[in-house]
């Protein structure tokens, strides 16, 4: 992707070169088209690596507790600023949805995400709470 990116870059410095030559303002409109071409490829490239990663699931460890999700710094203050109900177990370091396969028939704990975050709790990458969360308040 990142290739098409360098060629559409590489031709609109063409054209706008072509432009100031030529004195022709067609060519210069034709360099902007493909500069925004770029920053949209750019974009889309951006969006669908997030997307990716936030797909990824790391294996859990030895002691049967599920991973960390992958959280990005920025999604992770979103997160903390959201009031959302979030549940723990106790002795247990993540928090989880409510409809988390991992908790069975565990005891839990209702908390808010931000109560969560504070005590020193993460997310769980099996239920995915972040990801989830974010996506139903942006919706």
């Amino acid at each position: 992707m990142l290739f098409f990116v360098l060629i559409l870059v590489l031709a609109a410095l063409g054209l706008l070169v072509t432009a100031l030559i030529t004195a022709s303002s067609l060519w210069a409109w034709v360099s902007i088209a493909l500069s925004v071409a770029a920053g949209l490829l750019l974009v889309v490239d951006f969006l669908r690596r997030r997307a990716k990663r936030a797909e990824v699931v790391e294996e859990p460890d030895e002691t049967g507790e599920p991973a960390v999700e992958a959280t990005s710094e920025e999604d992770a203050e979103a997160v903390a600023k959201l009031d959302a109900e979030v549940v723990v177990v106790d002795e247990h370091p993540r928090y989880h949805l409510t409809d988390c396969g991992w908790l069975g028939e565990r005891d839990t704990i209702p908390i808010t995400i931000k109560d969560a975050r504070d005590l020193g709790f993460t997310p769980c990458a099996r239920c995915s709470p972040d990801a989830k969360l974010l996506a139903t308040s942006e919706s």
